[in-house]
């Protein structure tokens, strides 16, 4: 009896100990389709305008009250680089919205964030976006929608749908109702007398404050001064601040939180915990060598690209890793050296010059001795602000270092009929055009019993003795021919163009 009893005031005390948590949102679909725009909308903030491009290119975690209550958003970036970092945001958040074009409809990027979701089980939201454009149908999405298994509510399914528009608030309103709806539904509790646990969704090396990193809490309560640790690193909480940058004591679960004391920048995707002391931090914490990688040969016909990249974030060093890997590469090896977050400094440029690799910096600063450094020792420092234009210098530089290739085009065949003039390397001959087309300044293979014997060049071509550009099948025509064998009567003259090709991947 005493022991039922102390096992019921045991779940009443579990209980007392649960919170009502606001949800963590995640918004998914293809790129320009209107995810920043709307995220923009709802937190009243210019996010579109900080972004190169109106592309986010890392994961960012932000705060908002409707009716009273919280919901938080996990920003995933909308570029096709960014596949794993979609899948992790998913993973992270309790709820997922999908943005699709009420004018463009399902597409690429829309069927991969439908797929990460499923994974994933999470509850799912449709907002139609963009409403308020000529030509939207919020209907023939739904259809399309239907095909990849997910079927709305107006159509018999289960999945909620709201048409909206981003840019003018159209229906935002009663999407955010819908938010908060499905989070009653799913009734979302954090215990917030366990030790605290939380996710690291986004992680940089500051010049001037160390490693950062930001995080969303799943239980318990972080606060300044406590022992953190995930499995690459640890330290002591310095500062926590919101969203907005502001200092704060204490961080709840489902709060967006910007940590500063880790020893080392983590690593996105961590899970985090707080220990009672630094030395038992350090012993959970799996040290990982950094070994120093070395350029293999791979074979003297295989040229290789060693390459040092330097970006802003771990996410966006991430994706570029990612995206760079799926560049072809049988003809050209790219190898990543040093990969890193932080600005360029002068190791960096005495590594390039050791393996003459190139650096690429993305939204990453340079140090002034490094910059020096690079222009006497002529390191070609290549810096971007945005995932598209670094792939592309790449694949460019990669296409540089190949070998120009040449493309046979064969035109026509002349089936010689009579040889009129021979001198040296040359000759006048004449023949009818028995398949495509002859022009002048083409190159020519002499074929004598299904045999090439020769090669030269087609000077001249004449119809009724006068000089023309191009002739065509049936047409009888005379040729003036320069080349290193002797055309005789029979012979069938393979009429072709060599173009120079610069190198592909």
């Amino acid at each position: 009896m005493e022991s039922e009893l102390a096992k019921l005031f045991s779940m009443t005390e579990q209980n007392q100990n649960l919170v009502t948590r606001p949800p963590v949102v995640v918004i998914l679909g293809h790129i320009d389709h209107g995810k920043t725009t709307l995220l923009d909308f709802i937190r009243q903030t210019k996010i579109a305008e900080k972004e190169s491009g109106g592309i986010t290119q890392h994961i960012g975690a932000y705060e908002i009250e409707h009716q009273g209550k919280k919901i938080t958003f996990i920003d995933t970036p909308g570029h096709e680089a960014f596949s794993q970092i979609r899948s992790r945001g998913v993973k992270l958040a309790d709820i997922a919205i999908l943005v699709v074009d009420a004018t463009e409809g399902v597409k690429t990027q829309t069927k991969e964030a439908i797929y990460h979701i499923k994974k994933s089980g999470i509850p799912l939201i449709v907002a139609i976006n963009k409403m308020d454009k000529p030509g939207a149908d919020a209907e023939k999405v739904k259809r399309e929608l239907s095909k990849e298994e997910i079927l709305v509510e107006s159509l018999g399914g289960k999945v909620p749908a709201v048409a909206i528009s981003a840019k003018t608030g159209q229906g935002v309103s009663e999407l955010l109702e819908l938010i908060l709806l499905v989070a009653e539904m799913e009734n979302l509790k954090a215990d917030i007398l366990k030790p605290a646990e939380g996710v690291i969704i986004e992680c940089c090396l500051d010049s001037k404050r160390g490693s950062m990193a930001t995080l969303i809490l799943n239980q318990g309560k972080l606060a300044v001064g406590q022992i953190i640790g995930t499995s690459s690193t640890c330290g002591k909480i310095k500062i926590l601040e919101n969203f907005q940058g502001k200092q704060i004591l204490e961080a709840l679960p489902a709060q967006p939180v910007l940590i500063l004391g880790f020893e080392v920048v983590p690593k996105v995707g961590e899970r985090l915990k707080v220990f009672s002391g630094m030395e038992e931090a350090k012993n959970s914490t799996k040290v990982e060598e950094k070994i120093t990688p070395q350029v293999m040969a791979i074979g003297e016909k295989q040229k290789i690209l060693n390459l040092i990249l330097k970006a802003d974030v771990l996410g966006s060093l991430e994706a570029i890793e990612e995206v760079l890997k799926n560049l072809p590469q049988e003809k050209i090896i790219l190898r990543i050296l040093k990969g890193e977050v932080g600005e360029i400094t002068e190791s960096d440029v005495k590594l390039a010059s050791q393996a003459k690799a190139k650096i690429l910096g993305f939204r990453a600063k340079i140090n002034p001795v490094a910059e020096m450094l690079a222009e006497r020792e002529k390191i070609k420092i290549m810096q971007f602000e945005v995932i598209y234009d670094l792939v592309e210098g790449v694949r460019k530089y990669m296409e540089k270092l190949l070998e120009p290739g040449a493309i046979r085009v064969n035109l026509g065949k002349i089936r010689i009929l009579i040889v009129f003039l021979t001198e040296s390397n040359r000759q006048i001959v004449g023949g009818r055009i028995i398949e495509g087309e002859v022009k002048k300044g083409v190159s020519i293979e002499v074929q004598r019993k299904e045999e090439i014997v020769g090669r030269g060049r087609l000077i001249n071509l004449q119809r009724n003795k006068k000089d023309i550009e191009r002739a065509a099948k049936g047409e009888e025509v005379g040729l003036l021919y320069e080349g290193d064998v002797k055309i005789g009567e029979g012979d069938i003259l393979i009429i072709y163009t060599e173009e120079r090709k610069k190198g592909e991947l």
